[in-house]
């Protein structure tokens, strides 16, 4: 059967990458459909991650393949016209509004709590734990937590606001572990109901609400993995928001995923499938958008740790799927691990960060020296 030009292009730019189709290493993919060549080319990176959804390609070590495209570059050579699209949609509209917030919810967080449940370990905790001194996924997720009260000073009889709370295991680590009462807001209703019975009994209230009604007064506020879904376009508001809520002495946590490039869009499978509306913020976007409000007290970046607490969930979902519900069928399974795989080389190519910001309103009389 004839080489396609299609297929020629796509063999050397994987070349480039040090892939080979049909080769023996761990990271060489197997092609099942001969359209696949064409289709990368055309769609970029939706096509590859479609592509592996449908079966069209396999790999033994798929976050090893993806980070060899990363190291390659190759994502910033191949762009398809959804990648276009996106670009201009996101330059001509804000993606974040109110009527859009709850879709992240509804398809993403509203997903099942049983498989969230069988991914994240003993404490539904659905971002980066810190590895610093933890020996497992479960000791790593509460030092993380730690680290979020030690940082924000915590002290029994304050009161507390969690943006973005999740299924509530930040607050109810804080109220049990630092004697604080606090509010937790979400836009997922799987997550309220569950952070609702999880922190029964203790002085913690859990809301379906969006973050920009927020206008009530606080002793300290953290926000864990949720400036994610924020969007440029309401970095501002966003902050401003925490700023009327806090105190000139109260202290603010932000625990985010970061980029190195300031951009306005996210990438296009990963909006598609995973975290629509998304987009990550970098540096000078959090700077700009924070300048006036809020001094940085501290920046601290422990994004490498993310690729280990991603190897963690790939374990443990991959151990659960025989057990977890037929609507997760094989297509599911080929997405999620995709999105597993893609986000591990992300981090370990350093393309992502995660960040922990300290800021006060005012600064810290005599300045803030920053647990680790």
């Amino acid at each position: 059967m004839p080489v396609s030009r299609s297929q020629r292009r796509v063999e050397a730019l994987l070349g480039e990458a040090g892939v080979r189709i049909g080769g023996g290493r761990d990271w060489d993919p197997q092609v099942h459909d001969q359209r696949l060549y064409a289709r990368l080319l055309a769609q970029g990176s939706l096509g590859l991650g479609e592509s592996y959804m449908d079966g069209w390609w396999d790999v033994r070590s798929l976050d090893a393949f993806l980070t060899r495209l990363l190291q390659a570059r190759l994502d910033r050579r191949v762009r398809g016209l959804a990648e276009i699209g996106d670009a201009l949609l996101a330059r001509l509209s804000n993606r974040q509004t109110r009527a859009r917030s709850g879709e992240v919810g509804r398809r993403h967080y509203d997903l099942g709590n049983d498989l969230y449940a069988a991914m994240l370990g003993r404490r539904l905790v659905y971002s980066c734990g810190y590895w610093r001194r933890a020996a497992d996924l479960d000791e790593a997720q509460e030092a993380k937590l730690d680290l979020v009260c030690r940082k924000l000073e915590l002290r029994p009889g304050m009161r507390v606001l969690d943006i973005g709370c999740g299924w509530g295991e930040a607050l109810k680590y804080a109220a049990e572990r630092y004697g604080v009462s606090g509010v937790g807001v979400t836009i997922s209703r799987e997550q309220a109901d569950f952070a609702r019975r999880l922190c029964e009994g203790l002085p913690v209230e859990i809301r379906l609400q969006d973050y920009r009604d927020l206008d009530e007064p606080f002793d300290a506020a953290f926000s864990i993995g949720m400036f994610e879904h924020v969007g440029v376009r309401n970095y501002r508001t966003y902050f401003e928001v925490v700023r009327r809520c806090l105190p000139e002495q109260g202290l603010f946590l932000l625990h985010t995923i970061g980029r190195n490039l300031s951009a306005n869009r996210t990438d296009p499978w990963i909006a598609r499938y995973i975290f629509p509306n998304s987009m990550l913020p970098s540096a000078a976007q959090v700077a700009t958008a924070s300048e006036g409000l809020f001094v940085v007290e501290d920046w601290h970046n422990f994004g490498i740790d993310y690729d280990r607490t991603l190897q963690a969930w790939c374990d443990n979902v991959e151990a659960a799927w025989g057990r977890l519900d037929a609507r997760y069928d094989e297509r599911f399974r080929r997405m999620w691990r995709f999105y597993l795989a893609g986000s591990m080389a992300s981090f370990r190519t350093r393309r992502a960060q995660l960040w922990q910001l300290v800021m006060s309103p005012g600064g810290v009389p005599g300045g803030y020296v920053a647990p680790r």
